[in-house]
C-alpha cells in the first residue's frame, strides 16, 4: 500500500492532465480519419486516409507549408539576434537598467490581436507611418500597402512577430548570461583575452544549452502560431501569407471542414516532432562530444 501511496497523491493531476490534453489530442487525431463537415449532417463517417491523399494534391497546402519556413526561419532567427543582443547589453551596468529592463519586455506582454491590430495600423498607408517613412528612405517607390502586395505581405506579419518575439530570448539570454561567473571572464581578462575572445570561449559555450532548448521551443511556438497572420492579412492577398496555422484556423472555422483540418494538423504536428527529435539528438551529441 505504501508503494502506491505516492501514485494515489499523483493520480488528480494525472487524471486533470489526461483530461485536458490526451483526450483532445485523441479526438483531434481521430478527426484526421474522418468525414467531419459541420455543414452536412450526414458526415462523420470514417474515410481512412483520403484526407491525406487530397492533401498530397492540394496546391494551398504546399504553399502554406512553404510560407512557413520561411515564416518560421526569418521570424526565430531575428528574433534570436535581437534578443541575445538586446540581453548582451542589458546585463552590462549602466544608469536606470532596470527601466530599461522593463520597457524591453513590455511587448511580450501586449496580446497577440491587440499587437496584429497595431501593426496593421502602422501597415497601412493612409493612417499609418511606416509605408511614408519606407518611401522617405527610398525602400518603397511610393507609400503603399506592404499587407496588399503580393510580393511583400509576409513581411509585415514577420516584423510584427519578431517585435513581438524579442523579450522572450531576451529574458532568457540575460538569465543564462548572470548565471556565468564573473570570476571566469576576469581570469580570462588577465591572461588578455578581449571582448570577443571572451564571448566565444566563455559566453556562447555557457549560453549553448539554453539556445538550443529556446530556439526549440520558440520554433514550434512560431510555426503554430497563426495569430498575427490571421489579425493582419487574413492569409492574403491571393494566400501569399498563408502558414500551415492559418490554412487549419481558415479550414475549420471558415470552411468548417474539421476532418480536413484535423488532417493539416496531424502534418504539421509530424513535421515538428522530426524537428524536435533531430535538434534534440544534436545537442545530445554535441554534449556527448565535450
Amino acid at each position: 500500500m505504501r508503494r502506491a501511496e505516492p501514485y494515489l497523491y499523483a493520480a488528480p493531476a494525472l487524471v486533470l492532465i489526461a483530461a485536458v490534453m490526451l483526450v483532445p489530442l485523441v479526438i483531434g487525431i481521430s478527426y484526421a480519419f474522418r468525414d467531419i463537415r459541420i455543414l452536412n449532417p450526414f458526415s462523420g463517417g470514417f474515410v481512412g486516409l483520403k484526407h491525406f491523399v487530397a492533401l498530397w494534391s492540394d496546391r494551398n497546402f504546399w504553399t502554406a507549408l512553404d510560407n512557413t519556413l520561411w515564416w518560421t526561419a526569418s521570424s526565430v532567427a531575428l528574433q534570436f539576434a535581437l534578443g541575445l543582443t538586446l540581453a548582451l547589453l542589458l546585463n552590462r551596468p549602466f544608469p536606470g537598467r532596470a527601466v530599461a529592463q522593463a520597457l524591453c519586455f513590455v511587448p511580450w506582454a501586449v496580446p497577440t490581436f491587440l499587437g496584429g491590430l497595431d501593426w496593421a495600423w502602422l501597415f497601412n498607408p493612409v493612417v499609418g507611418p511606416l509605408p511614408h517613412w519606407l518611401a522617405a528612405l527610398g525602400i518603397l517607390d511610393a507609400p503603399v500597402n506592404i499587407l496588399a502586395d503580393p510580393q511583400l505581405a509576409l513581411i509585415g506579419p514577420i516584423v510584427a512577430n519578431v517585435w513581438w518575439g524579442i523579450p522572450f530570448f531576451a529574458i532568457t539570454m540575460l538569465a543564462a548570461l548572470q548565471s556565468i561567473p564573473r570570476d571566469i571572464y576576469e581570469a580570462a581578462s588577465i591572461d588578455g583575452a578581449g571582448p570577443v575572445r571572451q564571448f566565444l570561449s566563455i559566453t556562447l559555450p555557457f549560453l549553448a544549452p539554453t539556445m538550443a532548448i529556446t530556439i526549440l521551443l520558440r520554433t514550434v511556438w512560431v510555426a503554430n502560431f497563426a495569430d498575427l497572420i490571421v489579425v493582419m492579412t487574413g492569409g492574403g492577398p491571393a494566400d501569399r501569407t498563408q502558414i500551415v496555422a492559418s490554412y487549419i484556423f481558415t479550414t475549420a472555422f471558415r470552411k468548417l471542414d474539421f476532418g480536413y483540418a484535423s488532417a493539416i494538423s496531424l502534418v504539421l504536428l509530424a513535421l515538428l516532432l522530426v524537428y524536435s527529435l533531430l535538434l534534440v539528438s544534436l545537442r545530445q551529441m554535441l554534449l556527448n562530444k565535450d
